[in-house]
């Protein structure tokens, strides 16, 4: 059987619930939804700790980034 590459990576699956799934119904915008993606997969998606710790500083990127926009409001 060929693995899906593109709608549903083994990565996007290591739970019950696709990462997706949640971040729609929590409601969550750009940011915070690719910073809780990042977060939920880095340890699924790679397995060199390199990769991982790039994962965890790019979710830390959106993070900052979102406190940057609700500071200027």
């Amino acid at each position: 059987m060929k693995q899906e590459t593109v709608n549903h990576p083994s990565h996007y699956n290591a739970s019950s619930l696709e990462t997706i799934t949640a971040i729609e119904a929590w409601g969550c915008n750009f940011n915070i939804g690719n910073a809780i993606k990042y977060l939920a997969r880095y340890k699924h998606k790679h397995k060199r700790r390199a990769k991982q710790i790039e994962d965890l500083k790019k979710a830390a990127w959106y993070i900052a980034r979102e406190i940057e926009n609700l500071e200027k409001l």
